[in-house]
């Protein structure tokens, strides 16, 4: 079994950075697709960044594109989401997501389709 551990989130406000930790316990991720999710209250949860495989691209929503960034430290068994320029519409509960397949284009934002979830951890946005 996989757990995920979501940790950095907070209260900031506009223009404000973040920078989100996920703690990986049990099982090796490096071949896995990582991504983040979000979901605001009254919305759908929604894709926010997805690396699709080890090699493969990494996605990104188009709200967030050139805001936020993706990376790991395998090492440490940690995945980070760096957040840039935070606005209002940015809040939301976001989670961190694994899945033993590799993902692409068409179907990384396909909530329904990982299998391994953290408990997330809130972000708030003030104006």
């Amino acid at each position: 079994q996989v757990q995920l551990t979501e940790s950095g989130g907070g209260l900031v406000q506009a223009g404000d950075s973040l920078r989100l930790s996920c703690e990986v316990s049990g099982n090796s991720y490096h071949d896995y697709a990582v991504a983040w999710f979000r979901q605001a209250p009254g919305r759908e949860r929604e894709g926010v960044v997805c690396m699709g495989s080890t090699d493969g691209p990494t996605y990104y929503a188009d709200f967030v594109l050139g805001r936020f960034t993706l990376s790991m430290d395998n090492s440490k068994n940690m995945v980070y989401l760096q957040m840039n320029n935070l606005t209002p519409e940015d809040t939301a509960v976001y989670y961190c997501v694994l899945d033993g397949f590799s993902r692409n284009g068409y179907d990384w934002d396909d909530a329904d389709q990982y299998d391994h979830w953290g408990q997330g951890t809130q972000v708030t946005v003030s104006s």
